[in-house]
């Protein structure tokens, strides 16, 4: 079922190919067979999470691929990995349906790199080797640069396009440096060989500080997050999409896959250098948001804030801690991408403009868009029944039995995300018609179901978490407890 996954959207690229973009028919076709792809995949994912047994400890679904003598792919999937999975292959099609009308040049190119980033994202979450962990995660690079160079928004795209690229591939050089050495010396990248060596203090510690700089440039955290900003600002709203739905959540797995199990004693002795870099992320990107002009500078600072909890939820190194920062993941997953919708698509389409100043009143004209608008502000700002409010009530109860301090630190993050999301809604949505906007259109069909798609899980999902905790707890144990 895993090798479904991965060589659905390869099909789909495959059928793509040989279409010539010379005809609206042919640009719709081409779109259309894009989403079937896309929506296979996510009903693939769907059957493997129902046949998932969250009772068993271990790996499920395992697959070893070595027909060819110069590839060997072991790939399997457990409960930390598998939501990060229906992550992603819930988001693409958000992607592709974000962008359905916007996108007029080099279609099919653009299509096909949605599906090949769907790939080697899910590629990420199931391999069980570090050496192809870190050649997947850093393909993902290839194709996000393409969007962004070739689909960004002004001519500073280039610039964004090349510090995305430059940060995070300067930073995983380390953690390829510290592949090749713990090849060296285990003489295997295997995941379940490498937790069940002993790894001395000393290495650990350098080890452990090389997997963590590439890691946090993709989180990112601070200082590390210029790129971030850049690259929201300027990628298409499908690239925005991708890069706060999936992407961020890559360095997330990678803390909860690579760095706990494999340096616990590293881990354990950097925690408080990590706890205090999460704490000074949240504060200064929340700050940061509260004067940003730009609508979607403010959403792209506020994942940084988000991430920053998530952080100190997987290094209060608890159950409930790790198991909260996986659930804040999943909404900041449905939540941001919402909002980008509802910024960077729904209201740039219209008036082709993203300062904060130039819009007001839109409620007059937009009363629907509105009612979206206030629920994913509210969401965002993690008011209780939200799945934002899950994930943050067990992050920071996690890191409680650490440190109440740092905990009560990061709980200002609630705080500021209220005073920024509020006050761009209320900005944007009241006070006395702008005059310089015409009247503007409501939400159309397809805007009101990419937003009703993403609200759907971010309720229920919040108002019943044990759907999801249940098929966390046994992983996560064995990993806290494995590690200890």
């Amino acid at each position: 079922m895993i090798s479904l996954l991965l060589i659905i959207p390869i099909i789909g690229c495959i059928y793509l190919l040989p279409i010539e973009e010379d005809s609206l028919q042919a640009k719709s076709r081409m779109k259309k067979i894009a989403l079937f792809f896309s929506l296979l995949n996510l009903l693939i994912s769907i059957l493997m999470w129902i046949e998932f047994d969250s009772s068993i400890n271990g790996y499920q679904f395992v697959y070893e691929f070595k027909e060819l003598s110069f590839c060997h792919l072991n790939v399997g999937i457990d409960g930390t990995s598998l939501y990060f999975i229906l992550l992603t292959t819930f988001i693409t099609p958000i992607c592709l349906l974000s962008n359905w009308i916007d996108i007029k040049d080099k279609m099919k190119y653009f299509l096909i790199s949605f599906l090949i980033l769907e790939t080697l994202q899910i590629a990420v979450f199931v391999v069980l080797d570090l050496l192809l962990f870190y050649i997947f995660f850093e393909s993902v690079l290839v194709p996000l640069f393409i969007i962004i160079l070739t689909w960004g928004a002004s001519q500073s795209r280039i610039r964004a396009a090349f510090l995305l690229f430059l940060y995070t591939l300067f930073g995983s050089l380390f953690m390829l440096l510290a592949i090749m050495t713990i090849l060296y010396y285990l003489g295997s990248t295997d995941f379940q060989l490498i937790s069940l060596s002993e790894i001395s203090l000393e290495s650990q510690k350098w080890l452990w500080l090389a997997f963590f700089l590439a890691f946090a440039i993709k989180t990112p955290i601070w200082p590390l997050n210029t790129w971030l900003i850049k690259a929201h600002v300027e990628a298409p709203l499908a690239g925005s999409i991708i890069l706060a739905g999936t992407i961020l959540k890559l360095a997330s797995y990678g803390f909860i896959r690579v760095l706990i199990p494999f340096f616990p004693d590293a881990t354990n002795y950097f925690m408080p250098l990590v706890q205090t870099l999460a704490i000074i992320s949240l504060i200064y990107a929340s700050l940061s948001t509260i004067r940003q002009n730009d609508t979607k500078a403010v959403i792209a600072y506020s994942s940084v804030a988000h991430m920053a909890v998530s952080i100190l939820g997987i290094f209060s190194n608890t159950i409930q801690g790790i198991e909260g920062s996986i659930i804040l993941g999943l909404a900041h997953g449905f939540v941001s991408p919402a909002l980008f919708i509802i910024c960077g698509g729904i209201i740039y389409t219209r008036t082709h403009s993203r300062v904060i100043s130039y819009h007001r009143g839109l409620a007059y004209y937009m009363p629907v868009f509105t009612i979206f608008f206030l629920i994913f502000t509210l969401c965002n700002a993690g008011i209780p029944l939200s799945l934002n409010f899950s994930g943050e009530i067990l992050s920071l109860l996690g890191m409680w039995f650490r440190s109440p301090i740092i905990t009560c630190l990061g709980a200002t993050g609630i705080v500021l995300s209220a005073c920024y999301s509020i006050f761009l809604y209320n900005r944007i949505s009241y006070g006395s018609y702008s005059p310089f906007l015409l009247p503007l259109k409501d939400i159309d069909r397809r805007e009101f179901c990419l937003l009703l798609t993403l609200l759907i899980p971010t309720v229920l999902i919040g108002i019943f978490p044990n759907v999801v905790l249940e098929g966390l707890h046994l992983s996560i144990s064995a990993i806290i407890y494995t590690a200890v």
